[in-house]
């Protein structure tokens, strides 16, 4: 058995320093940047009439489009660079992780809205009968059980790294891991988009402005199809390549 390489400075860079402020840098953008960008393009409130900033879109691109290209860009990049069965299945991790996550994180919100609702019948002077009602009709669904999001992050995760590493079959040419980037994400958006219109329990959301709903959906999608294949690249450069490639 070969001897490792001896230690090195450089090993401190990317095996410490370098993990860490990616780290930080993914807890930034909910914790400090959504808070900013909320307070810079306000999203409005429909309870109390106050309209959105024609660039709140920003903060939807900036923090939820993000993460999407965080949680599908993995299994994105191992499809591209290892094969179509870890690409699926580290999709199946990371989709299955952000769909309790979001699920949760608009439970939340949908919550923070009953009870907002509830406490309007309370100032109106409404019964207490009334004000149960207002409260209880508000209540979000179990968004867990949100086939929307079920098949936008788990079945898009593993759909994604899947056909990503099909179409690249391992291949090294960046021309023939961008079209496998691009397609696998666009068919991916394209069925998010699609479930967002339908089947989401939140589909009059999406309805109500389909032009921006896909905005929103493909613009990251794009993006990631294009900033995959070019980490993927980089890594073959240093001889970062996870795993064996059979």
């Amino acid at each position: 058995m070969a001897e490792p390489e001896n230690f090195k400075l450089a090993d401190i860079l990317y095996g410490l320093v370098v993990p860490l402020l990616v780290g930080l840098l993914i807890i930034a953008f909910p914790t400090i940047l959504r808070p900013a960008l909320d307070s810079w393009f306000p999203v409005g409130d429909m309870m109390m009439g106050t309209e959105s900033s024609p660039y709140a879109f920003l903060t939807v691109i900036f923090t939820h489009g993000f993460a999407q290209m965080i949680i599908l860009g993995v299994p994105l990049i191992l499809g591209l660079l290892w094969n179509k069965w870890a690409g699926g299945a580290a999709g199946f991790l990371t989709g299955t992780l952000y769909y309790v996550a979001y699920a949760g994180y608009n439970t939340q919100y949908s919550v923070d809205m009953a009870m907002q609702m509830y406490g309007m019948a309370v100032a109106g002077g409404s019964d207490a009968a009334t004000q149960l009602q207002y409260f209880v009709t508000s209540l979000p669904p179990n968004l867990w059980a949100d086939p929307s999001f079920i098949g936008s992050w788990i079945v898009g995760g593993i759909l994604i790294g899947y056909i990503a590493g099909a179409l690249n079959n391992k291949s090294f040419s960046f021309k023939r891991m961008l079209g496998a980037s691009l397609t696998a994400s666009i068919a991916v958006g394209i069925i998010q988009f699609t479930l967002s219109m339908t089947v989401a329990y939140g589909a009059w959301m999406a309805q109500a402005d389909p032009g921006f709903t896909l905005f929103t959906v493909m613009l990251p999608a794009i993006l990631l199809g294009v900033i995959g294949p070019i980490l993927a690249k980089v890594m073959t450069w240093y001889g970062l390549m996870p795993g064996s490639r059979y």
